[in-house]
């Protein structure tokens, strides 16, 4: 419609933040926004990742690819991975993905020389790259005694030798899950939840809690002086319909209604420490508003060839 305006500009509140998690609200907006914020994060934010692997000596029970695919899998601490250039794209090596601009190089040396087993994880991994490591877990709460020496990449008895050599390059989670920086990323409608206080009134204390317990989840509860439902978690809700439903069996219908505000989502972003949450966010917009860009630029072209013809397209080449 002529003279209505769609742009929006949309805000966001942190409400929780840790190194590998973040919850906040994103208002203003819409679901398509939301949801292209959500795919960028977990397929087109660039990590670093070990993507070549040459085996020198390997004794142990698994075999070379195993142990390929489990190199792989080790996440990296990525904060530079979004200046670096992807290795297709490198001129310094002509793309063979070998050079400091465009990968780090890994090895790995294990031997077992006693009858106890001996554990190889990713704090045996020698990095060429400094700022550029295998992910340490001991640094995240809620890891136990076990997983503090690092992810376990084989085990070997004695007599038994890993050597190899890794190059980790940068990529995106759409061409590998090995690249994705994100363990989860959700987010849901905010729910508006309105009580019919009159119809309310004219249950019974046990139909109201006969009522309060059809929800699978803590929604509501009743306030122990004024003996009323009150609504205590409204995130809770998981839009299953059964307190309407409830409501409804009782002879109440419209006791409550729940809407989804369509301007408004709750985003939950758990990382998977290679770069912080709060960093995960940042790039997402870097890599949204870049994919923006060419957008606007491809516009720009097909507008200068209806105004020049085939003149637009010679000069470009074409």
């Amino acid at each position: 419609m002529e003279g209505v305006s769609y742009e929006r500009f949309p805000k966001v509140k942190i409400r929780e933040m840790k190194d590998d998690y973040l919850k906040f609200e994103l208002r203003e907006t819409d679901a398509s926004m939301a949801n292209a914020l959500r795919r960028v994060m977990l397929a087109e934010v660039p990590t670093i990742a070990i993507d070549l692997v040459e085996i020198e000596v390997n004794s142990s029970v698994l075999n070379d690819e195993f142990i390929a695919h489990r190199l792989g899998l080790i996440p990296l601490t990525s904060d530079r991975a979004m200046a670096m250039r992807f290795s297709r794209d490198c001129d310094a090596c002509d793309g063979d993905g070998q050079c400091e601009y465009c990968s780090v190089e890994f090895h790995l040396r294990a031997r077992c020389v006693t009858d106890q087993t001996l554990d190889v994880t990713s704090k045996d991994l020698i990095s060429s790259d400094p700022s550029v490591v295998p992910v340490d877990l001991s640094d995240s709460s809620g890891y136990d005694a076990s997983e503090q020496r690092g992810i376990i990449i084989v085990k070997l008895r004695r007599g038994q030798e890993l050597r190899l050599r890794a190059i980790a390059r940068k990529g995106i989670g759409k061409d590998h899950a090995k690249w994705s920086p994100a363990a989860t990323v959700t987010f849901m409608y905010e729910p508006d939840i309105l009580i019919n206080e009159d119809l309310m009134e004219a249950l019974t204390l046990e139909e109201k809690k006969n009522w309060i317990e059809s929800s699978p989840t803590k929604v509501f509860d009743i306030d122990p002086n004024t003996q009323q439902v009150v609504v205590v978690d409204p995130e809770a809700y998981t839009y299953d319909d059964e307190v309407i439903k409830k409501a409804e069996a009782m002879g109440k219908p419209g006791l409550v209604d729940i809407y989804a505000k369509e301007d408004s989502f709750i985003f939950t972003i758990e990382s998977t420490g290679a770069i912080k949450a709060s960093q995960l966010v940042i790039n997402a917009i870097e890599v949204l508003k870049q994919k923006l860009d060419a957008v606007h630029l491809s516009e720009d072209t097909l507008e200068a060839d209806d105004q020049f013809g085939d003149l637009g397209g010679h000069l470009r080449g074409g």
